[in-house]
């Protein structure tokens, strides 16, 4: 290990978000949590029985078969397998990667967009600050979900179920993303208000730095707080509209399933006794919004001196 990289590592170590991480046991579980669940989706290729996208390895007659500790089931399928006959294990597995993906992929969107709109606003103020606030009032006067479905109903509709579902992740990471931007701008706004008028940005534009120099490389490393804070809460939110969207048939097709298509699809078999096909795949879904809050919440108090308590 090099010695800068080792002094990064001792200054780390130092911090207020190390000694609390170390000593707060529910954060402690939660990251643990929070990974296992990371790299269980990505090497879900390598630790999935079966692979649920190839039809070839499917058998309709291995369809509603319960889990291992129920009557009648079959050890090859350890959680049981749904109404198609695919492995739920490996569905899970395949579609917690497909949640997380979209969860994280759409909070970069988010954050990108709220980062550069509130940066922009609270620097440059005036007219620019007014018009670029005035259409986050807008944006936040509707609902997320509402504007969603409405999106992905109409491009459902114009262009057909067959190339929906090949376009189904990018049209929910851009919706998702697109909606909720103003949560990141409004904040770093807030942000670069109080930094804007401190002496080391005096100082940069004395010295003939570029407004864009100024903001990005000057006042940004001093807001990324928040964003840290805001983007840990906006990854479960993003998991639970992806699950929402997907539940009501405007998300992930059935064959690449994430664990809302997967709720849905075992929804109408709840009553009639195949209960797994639904109650595992939500009890993975809620575990992980829940951990994904529980860090959200520590950091939040860790980064907000007035919130923190000793």
């Amino acid at each position: 290990m090099s010695q800068q990289a080792l002094s990064k590592w001792e200054r780390f170590k130092l911090s207020n978000l190390y000694y609390s991480f170390t000593r707060d046991k529910v954060a402690i579980v939660s990251f643990t949590l929070f990974m296992l669940f990371v790299m269980a989706a990505f090497l879900a290729p390598v630790l999935a029985p079966f692979d649920p996208y190839d039809m070839t390895t499917i058998d309709i007659m291995d369809s509603e078969i319960p889990p291992v500790w129920e009557d009648e089931a079959d050890e090859r399928f350890l959680l049981g397998t749904d109404a198609q006959g695919r492995d739920m294990l490996s569905t899970i597995l395949y579609g917690t990667r497909v949640s997380i993906t979209i969860g994280l992929c759409a909070v970069m969107l988010q954050a990108f967009l709220g980062v550069v709109i509130g940066l922009s606003a609270g620097y440059l103020g005036g007219r620019i600050d007014n018009f670029l606030m005035r259409m986050a009032d807008i944006q936040l006067s509707f609902s997320t979900m509402m504007v969603a479905i409405i999106v992905l109903a109409v491009f459902q509709a114009s262009f057909g179920t067959e190339l929906y579902s090949k376009l189904a992740m990018i049209m929910l990471i851009l919706v998702i993303g697109i909606a909720e931007w103003p949560q990141y701008a409004r904040t770093i706004r807030a942000s670069v208000l109080a930094e804007k008028e401190k002496e080391y940005v005096q100082s940069a534009r004395v010295m003939g730095f570029g407004t864009g120099r100024i903001m990005f490389r000057h006042i940004l490393p001093n807001c990324l707080s928040p964003i840290l804070v805001i983007s840990t809460v906006q990854i479960a939110n993003a998991i639970i509209s992806e699950a929402a969207l997907s539940f009501l048939g405007l998300g992930m097709p059935v064959s690449e399933p994430s664990l809302g298509a997967l709720i849905s699809s075992g929804f109408e078999y709840i009553f009639s006794g195949a209960w797994w096909i639904t109650i595992i795949p939500g009890i993975v879904l809620v575990v992980l919004v829940l951990v994904v809050n529980l860090l959200g919440d520590w950091l939040r108090d860790v980064m907000n001196p007035k919130l923190y308590k000793h």
